[in-house]
Order: structure tokens, then sequence, then C-alpha cells
């Protein structure tokens, strides 16, 4: 079941992105060759504690840290962990906040200092993606227009969208109906309502969307080693159009 939220549940939920929005601000002021994602973890961590807020994402389902850290191949739930970014490399951080019991879900890749060429087209496509979608969440249209959108877009410059892994409603839980694809078919799944609050996260490849699973049960890779990115907001639907609750100003 698709739950509408409330304008006062959305306010509140905006709080709660406006602070992940502010965590991300500060998160790329430190991103910088040499730095860990242990080190990125901790950070967020703290900021959190320090704004009153906690880290949703701690604790589910017995995941360990305050985010995902996911470097190059790595699609999504990578592991924060203790060896050093590298020139060259990319890294999505994601993460849920939670704000007197609001949440909101977020994330995005950063380069870590010069990137090839093929790095920047992808993060930007990727980037691009994630508006393209959001532009196509408006009342009256369908879920699957949204995920539309984003296929033709990034398969017409040459990456891939990932299957496996889609956005989700979100309010007082982390997942929620609807169940938000980033590829499929104009006019198809749920009608899209004012009130519904959900997440739009296409991961994008460099390669074949197709992903292969870690060992540890939640990280997910390209199964071809290629590159992988991400970018992920949530949104809000209203009768004047979609507010993005965790806009960074950008």
């Amino acid at each position: 079941m698709i739950v509408l939220k409330s304008p006062r549940e959305i306010e509140a939920m905006k709080k709660a992105g406006e602070l992940l929005a502010a965590c991300h601000k500060e998160i790329k002021k430190i991103i910088k060759p040499g730095i860990t994602t242990w080190e990125i973890d901790q950070f967020v961590d703290t900021y959190l504690a320090r704004h009153g807020a906690i880290a949703q994402q701690k604790g589910y389902r017995g995941y360990e840290y305050a985010t995902c850290a996911s470097i190059n191949d790595e699609i999504c739930h990578g592991f924060p962990r203790k060896e050093p970014l590298n020139t060259g490399d990319i890294v999505t951080i994601d993460m849920v906040v939670n704000v007197n019991g609001a949440l909101a879900d977020s994330a995005w890749t950063y380069m870590v200092g010069e990137a090839s060429e093929e790095t920047k087209r992808l993060v930007e496509v990727t980037k691009t993606s994630l508006y393209k979608g959001i532009e196509a969440a408006v009342i009256g249209n369908r879920i699957g227009d949204i995920g539309h959108a984003i296929q033709t877009y990034v398969e017409g410059e040459g990456f891939s969208v990932v299957r496996n892994f889609i956005g989700h409603g979100i309010g007082t839980s982390i997942h929620e109906k609807p169940d938000v694809p980033h590829f499929g078919l104009p006019g198809k799944g749920p009608r899209i309502k004012e009130g519904m609050v959900f997440t739009i996260e296409p991961m994008v490849n460099v390669g074949s969307y197709e992903t292969k699973m870690d060992s540890n049960g939640w990280t997910a890779r390209t199964i071809d080693g290629e590159n992988s990115a991400q970018f992920e907001h949530t949104i809000a639907i209203t009768k004047n159009g979609p507010i993005i609750l965790t806009d960074q100003g950008e």
C-alpha cells in the first residue's frame, strides 16, 4: 500500500532532507586523495549526532555503519573501510537521516582528485538522469514514466542503467511502496499522486547493467569491473510539481 503524506509530514521530512543535504556539502569539502571512507563514515555519524539526528542505516538489518560508501565498480551498499582513496577514484556516499522520526535519503557520487574524461562523463550523465527522472514525477504520470525518462537518456549517452536496485517510497520507514525502477515503459506502474514521497536514485554503469554480490551479502558490483555512479534525491509530489527534499542547491 502506498501511504500518502500530509503537508505536515512532508515538512518534517524536509527538515531531515535539509540536514542530509548540508552533510553532503560538508563531505564534498573533505573528499580528497588519502582520506578513507571509514573517516568519512565517522564524520557523518558525528555530524548527524551533533545536529540531533540519527544515522538511520546504522543497525538496519544488522548494518553497522552510518553510510554506504561504494568505490569505483561497487554499485551500492559498499562498507566503509580504512584503505585510502586514490586520485581518479569515484565514491558514492549514501545515507538515511532521521530527524524526530522523519526520514530522508540521498546518495551522491564524488570524484577524488582529477578523474578521467570517461569518469567525468559517467558522473555527469548519472546526475543529469536523476533530474530527468524528477521532471517526470508529476501528478497524473505513472512511475514507469520516471524510469523510461532515465533509461532513454542514459542509454542514449552510451551507458547502462542497473536493474537490480531501485528507488522506493520513504516516510517513517526506510523502504515503503511504491517501488521506483530506473528503467521501463512509459504509462506503466502506479499513478503518481499528491502526497507521495519516494526516492529516485539511478545507478549507472560504464559497461553492462548486470551485477554481482560480494561475499558480505551487502555490496553489489558491476559484473565487468567497470565503474558505476549513483545520484539520489528524496522527493515529495505536490500539486505544484515535485519538491526535492534533499536539495543541495545545485
